[in-house]
């Protein structure tokens, strides 16, 4: 049985695989200073809750953005599960090509999805990923994972507006009623969903430019529901796309 954790800024993404199958998955907050030991006793009993055993799990892989804490996830692998963890990175078999400056810098999280995406959709592909950056990546007919862009992602923005702007009040994220707020709260409520709904539709559109093409765009990440859902140019919503992305790595890395 196969353990999958995408490690992302804010949250942990934890799914369970038995063979092809996600049997089930978690959502953690990501903790800098979490030891080993905390990772494993939380791990544990989110497993036991599902009554599954824990000595069957033999197999765990990793993509982790928050560079600090693979070791410490390595060390919880070989303490409590008796495996070496496979670590989503430079030298493992993706099965894509990466058309980028320096294949080095690119967010594990970004191969993982363009990996799954282009296994489940085929190509060519432009991945939106909601997290606490909003990532674009575009994946060519071939499978050639060709690049993308980078934007502060809609927690980040309104955090940033909170400590940035002395009258501005931190607000929780919500959709608004109107696009036309009636207050400061409804005002930022609008700013902040119908500003990355346009942004999403403005850049995909950009993006297909380049390729010369329609493009199918896949959506994924923790508030993809809430933005995703009312962007004209999104094709299909996958939430646990990352999770796919591992699973077929892990199968792409046996033997």
């Amino acid at each position: 049985m196969l353990l999958a954790i995408d490690v992302g800024n804010s949250n942990n993404v934890i799914g369970l695989f038995s063979g092809d199958k996600l049997l089930t998955h978690w959502r953690i907050r990501t903790e800098w200073t979490r030891t080993s030991d905390e990772y494993w006793v939380l791990i544990k009993e989110f497993i036991l809750l599902n009554e599954v055993d824990v000595e069957i799990i033999d197999e765990i892989i990793i993509a982790c953005v928050v560079p600090p804490l693979i070791p410490i996830l390595k060390e919880m692998s070989r303490t409590y599960f008796s495996c070496d963890p496979l670590i989503v990175g430079p030298g493992i078999k993706t099965g894509i090509a990466i058309l980028y400056k320096n294949p080095a810098e690119v967010g594990a999280d970004r191969i993982v999805n363009s990996v799954a995406a282009y296994e489940k959709y085929g190509g060519p592909l432009i991945i939106v990923d909601f997290g606490t950056a909003t990532t674009f990546d575009a994946v060519s007919k071939k499978g050639e994972y060709l690049g993308g862009a980078i934007f502060p992602g809609v927690q980040l923005s309104l955090e940033a507006l909170f400590k940035n702007a002395a009258k501005l009040p931190r607000v929780e994220m919500a959709e608004p009623d109107h696009v036309i707020g009636k207050s400061t709260v409804e005002s930022i409520h609008s700013g902040t969903i119908y500003g990355f709904i346009s942004m999403i539709d403005g850049m995909v559109l950009k993006i297909q430019e380049e390729l010369r093409g329609k493009a199918r765009v896949i959506a994924t990440g923790g508030i993809v529901d809430l933005i995703a859902s009312k962007a004209k140019s999104i094709d299909t919503i996958d939430p646990f796309l990352t999770l796919e992305g591992l699973r077929i790595i892990h199968q792409r890395n046996q033997g």
